[in-house]
């Protein structure tokens, strides 16, 4: 789905005429800037039931006070075979936000109980096969195949794994990106991938982005803050570097769905493939 594709399907849902809207990101959802709405504009037909329950957590999460972006309808549209949710716009970020509002979000999302409703456990691996699909002949066929048997290996081990911590609600894609600093403090945004599981999986992604991304001082010295803030080290626990693998695995194989018609995205594929079979476990990725 490229940008042109997701403003049809946007107009298609009933949004009028939006050809002034913003594209604030285009992953595994489009997302626009509509006036003082955020749109999302889902990849496929198959995100609807992510999509449907991307909802029901942020009304949950207000119900239980915890700051979330907050949906301004309670059901998604659907126009084209792609779901559309439309979200409430968040006031313009006084500040970029750090490890530690994460930390302090992450810690009041751990300290819920469940939900109402059920919550899937986290399927970090689920999505490899769709993205690797996409991905097509721009990837070579030996990194693909190469892909999938490390992620079945990674998912046998994580399926043993014995946490340190107990188990319950998570955000599952925990980075400072995902949180939002406005006037009123920080808010956890990108709901989508919130489960029920392992705690550990909302700490190893900090983990992992501070031997992966950016200039080694900087990425250090966050995941410190982070930890400081949290109040646990998740490097500590002897299933640390499953889930750590088991991230890296799904993180590549999400780069291979925009390496079609795209050459940036083809060479940052290439080099994380490349680290993960040489065991370079400190080469630096690239953002994506």
């Amino acid at each position: 789905m490229d940008e042109a594709r997701a403003r049809a399907v946007m107009e298609a849902a009933g949004l009028g005429t939006v050809t002034g809207a913003g594209l604030l990101a285009l992953g595994e959802n489009a997302v626009f800037a509509v006036d003082d709405l955020v749109v999302k504009v889902g990849r496929s037909a198959e995100l609807l039931p992510r999509a449907e329950r991307e909802l029901r957590i942020a009304g949950w999460l207000a119900e239980a006070g915890v700051p979330a972006v907050r949906p301004a309808e309670a059901v998604p549209r659907q126009a084209l075979g792609h779901p559309v949710t439309v979200w409430h716009r968040l006031p313009d970020a006084v500040r970029p936000a750090g490890p530690a509002d994460l930390a302090a979000l992450l810690r009041a999302v751990h300290e819920l109980p469940a939900p109402p409703f059920e919550l899937p456990a986290r399927d970090l691996l689920g999505g490899v096969e769709r993205w690797l699909r996409l991905a097509g002949d721009a990837v070579d066929p030996a990194d693909a195949a190469y892909l999938r048997a490390r992620r079945d290996a990674y998912a046998a081990e994580a399926a043993a794994l014995v946490p340190y911590l107990p188990p319950g609600p998570i955000h599952g894609d925990a980075l400072p990106r995902n949180v939002h600093v406005g006037p009123d403090g920080p808010v956890l945004v990108d709901l989508e991938t919130f489960s029920a599981d392992l705690r550990e999986h909302d700490l190893v992604v900090m983990a992992l982005s501070r031997d992966r991304y950016g200039p080694p001082e900087r990425a250090h010295e966050a995941y410190d803050a982070f930890v400081t803030a949290y109040g646990s080290d998740v490097r500590d626990w002897a299933g640390c570097a499953v889930l750590r693998g088991a991230r890296e695995t799904a993180s590549c194989a999400w780069v291979a769905q925009h390496a079609p018609g795209n050459p940036a995205a083809r060479a940052e594929f290439a080099r994380r493939v490349a680290s993960l079979r040489e065991g370079a476990t400190e080469v630096r990725w690239h953002p994506f």
